[in-house]
């Protein structure tokens, strides 16, 4: 929160040195809190007009969608990030997609969310990562990206506002939307591809591939359903692990990918606000703060990954006997917790000899991890955790700190749960980043594992061109899961991309 709206029109126009009269209006383009100096302030961009005329209001994507019901037909396989927004540009494309998801749809999917939470049961194709939406639904709607070149970072933000989400965010510097509110975007999203012809299906978890001389024709889905198509856009997400398995099996290329592993540490959101914003209380009007950390530890990348100010730990296992964990924020951020992963890069080469070359060298490591790790626990989703002091100087916790993990937490050594060398480069750069925030290295601070689904550890190959596999013509490899996007984003705008790429491919070989 910030002054109203008219406090701020009255100190733009005695800046611009303007009338206060109702023909100069003032708009504002871009929020950002500055926490630089002795204390944080809000810097604004505004537009003023003298003329009273504001810059024009951005047009209204979905006006422009087209009926696709009769339309050729794409199949997507994901309802995530990048299905959704791929399914979106199809009908800007005038392309009917057919949407194919192994989950369920919000509604039904929060079921087995509470499963999760309070039973320990893990539903293999209905959970934090697979359903409607995606991960995204329930990874607290962070729309930062740096990579804005890969597409149009503001029409994707503007689809958004024109399903639901607050007008705010395209204004924030780092915007979000909340757990809470994602469920009704992620739904209304559904019902334009619906309404425009397109089609969703949930509970259709794609089983095989059909493929004729090296050329897609469609799949099967739930061992049975045939779905047929030229063009087949994989937006899968990075934890499908048996479609990497069946791409494999089909001859398919597959490559290792790196990605990254560590534990997702949890501190007292005021301790963070304190550091971030040298006051004691925040007050009503600043955000709960948030951090970004990265250093050099040898050959090694250590990093903060998906911070969540006033957020909450949820679990993210997408299979019986596995323990991994995430963070979430709701819209208001008002949780006394604040979290945020901590994690070493892992690269092929850094895999044992003998496998560096196997592409599921990434994945099986990533995997081994997360079975010991529920090796350790109690047979629930309870997380083997430890205070961050401890952590460092290598010793269990007699106790352990409050948390928002719902599923509770194990007083384990996680220094040794871990890989070794994942834990001394920790060790080492969490010492370098106490020295960027003083009091950031406390006992109050706990370290939950593991976070290990920081992306995808296998890449599956696109031409530059094209976008398509190099060696199955009408095979889209698409977003995360492919390892072409990392968050919301940049995957909604790799789907974008993708169905471009789709729709130049049918009209260059598919007139007929």
């Amino acid at each position: 929160m910030i002054e109203s709206g008219e406090v701020i029109r009255e100190k733009a126009l005695k800046v611009a040195k303007l009338p206060g009269n109702q023909s100069v209006s003032v708009e504002m383009l871009r929020r950002s809190v500055d926490a630089r100096g002795r204390k944080p302030v809000y810097r604004l961009r505004l537009r003023i007009s003298e003329d009273g005329e504001k810059g024009g209001d951005s047009p209204r994507y979905t006006d422009g969608f087209k009926n696709v019901e009769s339309a050729r037909e794409v199949l997507i396989i994901g309802a995530g990030p990048a299905g959704y927004f791929a399914a979106l540009e199809c009908l800007e494309q005038g392309i009917k997609p057919i949407v194919l998801d192994r989950g369920k749809d919000v509604r039904r999917r929060r079921r087995d969310l509470r499963d999760i939470q309070q039973f320990g049961k893990v539903n293999p194709d209905s959970n934090y990562c697979f359903g409607e939406g995606g991960a995204g639904t329930y990874s607290d709607g962070k729309l930062y990206t740096r990579s804005k070149k890969r597409g149009d970072y503001k029409k994707v933000l503007h689809l958004l506002v024109e399903h639901g989400a607050p007008s705010d965010i395209a204004i924030d510097a780092h915007p979000h939307i909340g757990s809470n509110k994602l469920p009704k975007i992620v739904s209304a999203i559904r019902e334009t591809i619906e309404a425009r012809g397109g089609q969703v299906y949930f509970d259709h978890r794609v089983t095989d591939l059909l493929i004729e001389k090296d050329r897609v024709e469609g799949v099967v889905t739930n061992g049975d359903a045939v779905f047929k198509a030229d063009a087949i856009v994989l937006a899968t997400g990075h934890s499908a692990r048996d479609i990497y398995r069946l791409l494999h099996s089909k001859k398919i290329s597959i490559q290792a990918k790196g990605f990254a592993l560590g534990f997702r540490l949890e501190h007292p959101q005021k301790l963070i606000d304190s550091i971030q914003y040298n006051i004691a209380e925040r007050g009503d009007f600043l955000p709960a703060s948030s951090y970004s950390l990265a250093c050099q530890v040898g050959p090694k990348g250590v990093f903060s990954f998906c911070m969540c100010p006033g957020g909450l730990v949820v679990p993210a296992a997408t299979a019986p006997g596995e323990i991994v964990v995430n963070g979430m924020s709701l819209s208001k951020r008002n949780s006394p917790f604040a979290n945020s992963g901590m994690v070493v890069s892992v690269e092929p080469g850094d895999i044992r000899k003998g496998k560096s070359a196997d592409p599921f060298a990434c994945l099986d490591f990533q995997a081994e991890v997360e079975h010991n790790v529920f090796k350790w626990g109690d047979g629930s989703q309870a997380a083997p955790a430890q205070r961050l002091t401890d952590f460092m100087e290598g010793r269990v916790s007699a106790d352990l700190p409050e948390s928002s993990y719902i599923p509770g937490l194990l007083s384990r050594p996680v220094h040794e749960i871990l890989p070794g060398e994942i834990t001394a480069s920790l060790q080492k750069a969490i010492g370098q980043f106490e020295k960027k925030m003083r009091g950031y290295l406390t006992r109050d601070a706990v370290a939950i594992a593991t976070e290990s689904r920081t992306s995808s550890p296998i890449r599956i190959p696109r031409e530059k061109t094209s976008l398509m596999h190099p060696h199955v013509k009408g095979l889209f490899p698409c977003g995360e899961g492919a390892g072409y996007a990392g968050g919301i984003m940049s995957a909604a705008m790799d789907g974008q991309r993708v169905i471009k790429a789709v729709a130049a491919f049918y009209q260059k070989n598919l007139a007929k």
